[in-house]
């Protein structure tokens, strides 16, 4: 992985994380990005398996909205967790 596409992750990681927090409501800059992170890993894992279609042409929006669902994942199962 290269320097740029890394960065490119972390900041859709925090965008999604971000998200995630408003839908189902949270705080703090680390939490989005830890939540956005773990977010698209659950999320792709959750689209590969059950087989979900995506119906968005562009590959940086489909990540973007499964790392979002996979935030919103994580974010209801730490609370769950606590």
């Amino acid at each position: 992985m290269t320097g740029q596409a890394l960065i490119v992750w972390v900041l859709v990681g925090l965008a999604a994380g971000w998200v995630a927090s408003r839908v189902v409501g949270g705080s703090g800059l680390v939490r989005y990005l830890i939540a956005g992170l773990l977010g698209s890993i659950v999320g792709g894992i959750i689209v590969s398996y059950f087989n979900i279609p995506i119906p968005v042409d562009n590959e940086w929006i489909r990540a973007f909205l499964v790392a979002t669902g996979g935030a919103i994942v994580v974010i209801l199962v730490a609370r769950l967790i606590n």
